[in-house]
């Protein structure tokens, strides 16, 4: 094979296949860490039993679920599990509580609720999440995260039935109460970024009966999905995510320009987007929406928003007679005179919503218990409640899950980087065009390289190791970086201070072992491919620890204002997570980044592979 970027001694080639192992070596076999120490809980998920007088609370970085009681204020008991859970599910009756652990070993605990014990593990996917329980109890659903997959078990025997295909990230999922459909929120857009449209969306699968599989697309810069809800009727679902503006320049915040944040409406009988509603005000933004939960009288949605630490109160009848009328063309708003309007109108649910603000930090998820609604304050360690009895003042309080810890750097870095408090009138947090410190999978046209030539949103997990940062170079470093954003995305100064707890947090992020891994081994195909890594030249920019030379090279993929452009070499470190590629987003796929984007072989050689070997190096770069 011909290689023009041939190493000049054989001592180099072997020191950096070494290296390579040992640092492969590493990345496979290490646990996904805490996001801080092991004494911050974090709750992030909450389940009501079946008479609503306790709540089972997953706590993410104390390996635990908590059992609160809901007359007493207090924590009753505890259960530690091996890992960080990252859902619960009750069966029907309340004798079962199948709670997931989220991380590569994909265990799903069967609790019995009486004895609050571990009966019995499954095994699922990559990263498990958001189990549902059939209303009949006979089957067991589970997003696989990583693995883009749903788990299908049966319950009598234990045994997984079948693997459905998602599309990107399932996070959260919700089964009809008639027992037939299964809809699942794809937390990012899938698919190249350099086009007209990219947005996430709902994909759903028949469960009871007839029917084929499909997806639902959103509005176009639909990401960040966190929350689905069923309606007390089974008529609609209803998502929270990020509705990105990421064809506009970053020039202003005002009235959404940059980040709005919403809540979409899915009509179950026909598998459709209904509509797409704004949670922010005119001049304040409701940043990052996390849960959703329905009451279940019908009257209300709820929202929590993480990034403003509030609960959004929406009227769910007068929300669906404005949806409907304005379908029928008619004036709603100063804004809105059709179902096309409907996304762009900041003042849709104007009269029909409230926020409450919680006294705690980081709400995510929602649980309802009789006329309370509580809500895990994931950065306050606690239970945000708010009572929605009629009549009674809306005032939210904060009940703790445990003592209070004293505060590390990092973790008040990670609060920082997801409060929008520090942002312009509360439009976005950091988090928001970089979900858990990595990317939301759109091309922003930030001004720090000129006008109109958008790029793909870059992962931050390794920033500080690797500079220059932006994918130009544009800035010398990660601390500079961080210190810009805040000035030039946030739009806001902020301490110093801040800065610097947001550069501890970014620092201590470390990877999630890659869904490529074989049983945290490089499968047989990843192993061809490391060779074919090696003699085409992939390493010379690529080396160990790092996987980059911290280099800038012009590779040949520049188009239009950026031909000719040297661009900063990425990492390859979580290379898996990091798609689309490029740095305007066009390589949808790796095994189209090596053929189709590379025909001049600039970066590395791979014109002359075989399809099988590109399938081999592609196996190997995205087990990184």
């Amino acid at each position: 094979m011909r290689n023009p970027m041939r190493l000049k001694n054989i001592t180099g080639v072997l020191i950096r296949a070494i290296s390579l192992l040992i640092l492969f070596a590493g990345l496979a076999l290490s646990p996904i860490p805490e996001k801080a120490a092991g004494s911050f809980r974090s709750p992030l998920v909450l389940v009501p039993d079946d008479d609503g007088r306790h709540l089972y609370v997953a706590q993410a970085t104390a390996n635990e679920i908590a059992l609160f009681d809901v007359e007493k204020g207090r924590v009753a008991g505890r259960l530690e599990i091996p890992g960080p859970p990252g859902g619960m599910a009750l069966a029907p009756g309340g004798s079962r509580l199948f709670v997931t652990q989220a991380d590569p070993d994909g265990l799903i605990h069967l609790v019995d609720t009486k004895t609050f014990r571990i009966e019995k593990r499954l095994e699922a996917g990559h990263f498990p999440v958001a189990p549902v329980v059939s209303p009949d109890g006979k089957r067991l659903y589970v997003c696989n995260r990583f693995d883009n997959t749903v788990s299908v078990f049966d319950l009598e025997s234990g045994k997984e039935l079948e693997r459905l295909q998602a599309v990107r990230e399932p996070v959260a999922a919700v089964i009809t109460p008639d027992n037939k459909w299964l809809f699942v929120a794809n937390h990012l857009p899938s698919g190249a970024a350099d086009g007209a449209y990219a947005a996430a969306g709902i994909s759903f699968f028949p469960v009871g009966g007839e029917g084929k599989p499909g997806f639902i697309p959103l509005p176009n810069g639909s990401t960040g999905l966190r929350g689905l809800s069923l309606s007390h009727d089974g008529r609609h679902a209803y998502a929270t995510h990020i509705l990105a503006r990421y064809q506009l320049p970053t020039t202003q915040l005002e009235r959404g320009w940059m980040n709005t944040n919403a809540l979409s409406v899915i009509d179950v009988k026909n598998r459709s987007l209904l509509n797409t509603v704004l949670l922010d005000s005119v001049d304040l933004g409701a940043a990052n929406p996390w849960g959703v939960a329905c009451t279940p009288d019908g009257r209300s949605i709820c929202v929590s928003l993480a990034g403003t630490h509030e609960i959004c109160l929406i009227d769910r009848v007068k929300l669906h007679e404005r949806l409907a009328a304005a379908a029928r063309g008619e004036k709603v708003t100063s804004v809105s005179r059709s179902s096309e309007d409907v996304p762009n109108d900041l003042s849709f649910l104007v009269g029909i919503s409230k926020r409450i603000a919680l006294a705690g930090k980081g709400p995510r998820g929602l649980a309802l218990a009789g006329s309370r609604l509580y809500a895990a304050e994931y950065y306050s360690d606690s239970l945000g409640v708010v009572d929605l009895e009629s009549g009674r003042r809306k005032r939210a309080k904060s009940l703790p899950l445990g003592p209070k810890v004293a505060m590390m750097k990092e973790r008040q870095g990670e609060i920082f980087f997801n409060d929008a408090g520090l942002c312009f009138q509360k439009w976005q947090s950091c988090a928001s065009c970089h979900p858990d410190g990595r990317a939301d999978a759109l091309n922003w046209d930030l001004l720090n390289d000129g006008l109109g030539n958008p790029k793909n949103t870059k992962s931050l997990l390794l920033s500080h190791r690797t500079p220059p940062s932006m994918i130009t170079g544009i800035r010398d470093d990660a601390e500079m970086a961080v210190r810009a954003g805040l000035r030039h995305i946030q739009f806001a100064v902020r301490p110093e201070a801040e800065a610097a707890a947001i550069d501890a947090f970014l620092e201590s992020m470390k990877p999630v072992p890659s869904p490529f891994l074989k049983g945290g081994s490089l499968s047989a195909s990843a192993e061809r491919g490391r060779e074919i890594f090696e003699n085409a030249g992939c390493a010379s920019c690529h080396p160990a620890p790092l996987l980059t030379n911290l280099q800038k090279y012009d590779v040949g993929t520049g188009r239009g204002r950026e031909e000719a452009i040297a661009f900063d070499t990425p990492t390859l470190i979580e290379v898996w997570r990091t798609g689309p590629w490029l740095y305007d987003g066009r390589a949808a796929t790796m095994q189209s980044l090596l053929r189709e984007h590379n025909r001049m072989d600039s970066h590395g050689t791979t014109a002359e592979l075989t399809e099988e070997q590109l399938r081999d190096l592609a196996e190997f770069i995205l087990s990184l």
